[in-house]
């Protein structure tokens, strides 16, 4: 299959095009940046620079490359910018969905996320609701993912795959990542995240189990699936064991929830044979330091 990733070279994309690769595939990576389209061409990949809100040269980028089908990664979060991802996901998304479109691709994988639900107690199954209307700053976001969603749903098949808090290699959870720097007690450090040792719960993923998701996902049917690890979690479970394999002190653990932070569940994801090899962030996040 031909297959064009957008956003190739973001956390889950460096990973993503070795196994579509693997696979037997015939992969076109975008970046913005010609250091990105190199590393991508260093993977055995073709590559492109395309930046999604340049509408006209994304669509020559998409019609040059023919694909069968596109992936859509593209996100601005190495940087922390919320506003520039929020943008991505409705204006980037409709750029790339109008060029899929218009090289005759009726398939789309797309990033989504599965903490925009309403608030609620139990981990939410992909029928629950996003959270529309949420205050500002979470109301951009939800905004942002349902508008994602809704555009990918103008083709004929749109699997969205809605991950969890993502961590490991390139991730704000990594090992000297701002994450860390927070827990350590530094105020520059830059991540959007909440990192609470509290009672709102948070549904983990490892980047890697991402990318495999989403190789699985090219045959799947169209719709919602929430990529998760299997252990919803409070706060006051997972902040001290991520800030334990740190080396750093674990910090007190508090009251209070946000009423949205309830988790996801993965059945949905498990009963079409995808299963996460860091079936809990207990686990991972010991892996990832050692």
């Amino acid at each position: 299959m031909r297959i064009l990733v957008a956003g190739a070279t973001g956390a889950v994309g460096r990973l993503l095009v070795p196994l579509l690769l693997d696979a037997g595939h015939h992969v076109t990576g975008t970046s913005r940046t010609l250091a990105g389209t190199e590393r991508i061409s260093r993977q055995g990949a073709s590559a492109a620079e395309a930046d999604a809100s340049d509408r006209d040269g994304l669509r020559k980028v998409v019609m040059e490359a023919a694909p069968d089908m596109v992936i859509h990664q593209l996100t601005a979060l190495s940087n922390a910018d919320g506003e520039a991802t929020d943008r991505l996901r409705t204006d980037g998304t409709r750029n790339l969905v109008d060029a899929a479109r218009s090289a005759g691709v009726t398939r789309i994988v797309a990033q989504s996320l599965a903490w925009a639900y309403v608030p609620g107690e139990d981990p939410a199954e992909e029928n629950t609701p996003l959270d529309v209307g949420a205050a500002p700053p979470r109301g951009a976001m939800v905004d942002g993912i349902r508008a994602l969603e809704e555009t990918a749903a103008e083709l004929d098949t749109a699997v969205l795959l809605r991950f969890g808090i993502m961590y490991g290699p390139g991730t704000w959870y990594a090992p000297g990542g701002s994450v860390a720097a927070a827990l350590a007690g530094d105020p520059t450090a830059r991540f959007l995240g909440y990192l609470e040792p509290d009672l709102s719960v948070t549904s983990f993923v490892h980047v890697a189990d991402v990318a495999r998701a989403a190789v699985a996902a090219l045959d799947w049917p169209t719709g919602p699936v929430n990529i998760v690890d299997d252990e919803p979690a409070q706060g006051r479970e997972w902040v001290p064991v991520l800030a334990a394999a740190h080396g750093l002190p674990a910090p007190e653990a508090r009251p209070g929830r946000l009423s949205w932070a309830r988790g996801a569940s993965n059945r949905l994801a498990r009963s079409r044979g995808w299963r996460p090899e860091h079936a809990t962030w207990r686990s991972g996040f010991a892996a990832q330091t050692a």
